[in-house]
């Protein structure tokens, strides 16, 4: 079979097999896995009206999703193992990822073994766009300092504030570099700044909103998000300037008070990281969302 590399002309087919069954997690939209394109090489196939995404790299080959279809077919998903295990000496890096909670018994049946990834976090949308309540007090305070003390503008993003969104970018990375020596955490700041670089690359053609805060003439804050489903919306980045006191809390409330439409803020992962766990917490989601990994047992 050939394996088809992954465009944004592809971006309708995927929309179609996405929206086939209500998904909770970041992962189960376009936007969230066309911006790895500089770190994978992402091939989709269509099996059996199954859509099979492959991320490769000099790892080997891995699904980044579970083939997604109306009814998911068991000959369908040995044979995406087979697939994954041409490309893989080590048939333990063929593995499906980003399963959720409701397919697990489903892949336990078929004889296949999963372990946790990890955790999404999906909080109310009123929550976070009013920080009402003694809760979100040391929140709200932090946002009513930000707006007395700096004179700035809040406004959407544009085309030309490309380039200073990336140098904020390395200038924030910079700075958690060197509170952080840890060679794991570090590798994800810069996988983190090569998918920043495909989402501002093809901003227009993605289905993306992003904001920026500037103060004196520069750009110091911006936000990007993404639709997951009609009633949820994702975080997808934040990024400020972390000598401005406020700042951070002030773009988060401003961006999800915008969102009319949802009901819902998925704020993404914490990526294994536990002061970004805290961090997610600190905002009392309504609900965690788990992400599983399944292999073959005998791999």
């Amino acid at each position: 079979m050939r394996l088809n590399t992954l465009n944004l002309k592809d971006k309708k087919l995927f929309y179609r097999y996405l929206k086939l069954m209500r998904h909770e997690l970041s992962v189960y939209a376009f936007e969230n896995i066309y911006i790895w394109k500089r770190l994978f090489k992402i091939y989709w196939l269509l099996i059996e009206d199954n859509l099979c995404v492959f991320f490769k790299d000099k790892m080997g080959c891995f699904m980044y999703l579970p083939p997604l279809a109306k009814k998911t077919d068991p000959l369908v998903i040995k044979e995406c193992f087979r697939i994954m295990d041409g490309f893989n000496k080590n048939k333990d890096v063929s593995r499906i990822e980003n399963l959720e909670a409701k397919d697990i018994v489903f892949y336990q049946d078929l004889g296949y073994e999963y372990r946790h990834k990890s955790d999404d976090y999906l909080c109310r949308k009123a929550d976070l766009g009013l920080l009402k309540g003694n809760k979100f007090k040391s929140k709200r305070a932090c946002c009513n300092y930000f707006i007395k003390h700096y004179k700035f503008a809040y406004l959407p993003f544009i085309s030309r504030y490309k380039k200073d969104c990336l140098k904020l970018y390395d200038q924030w990375a910079a700075a958690r570099k060197l509170t952080n020596k840890d060679n794991v955490y570090q590798g994800m700041l810069e996988d983190s700044r090569n998918c920043l670089k495909i989402l501002l690359k093809d901003y227009r053609c993605l289905d993306i909103i992003g904001r920026v805060a500037i103060i004196d003439k520069e750009i110091k804050a911006f936000t990007f998000g993404f639709p997951l489903n009609k009633d949820t919306f994702c975080i997808l980045y934040e990024i400020t300037d972390l000598s401005i006191k406020g700042l951070s809390q002030f773009i988060f409330r401003q961006f999800c008070a915008e969102l009319k439409d949802y009901k819902y803020i998925n704020i993404m992962d914490d990526s294994g990281l536990e002061n970004l766990k805290k961090v997610k917490l600190s905002y009392y989601p309504l609900k965690v969302i788990p992400a599983y990994i399944v292999k073959c047992k005998d791999a």
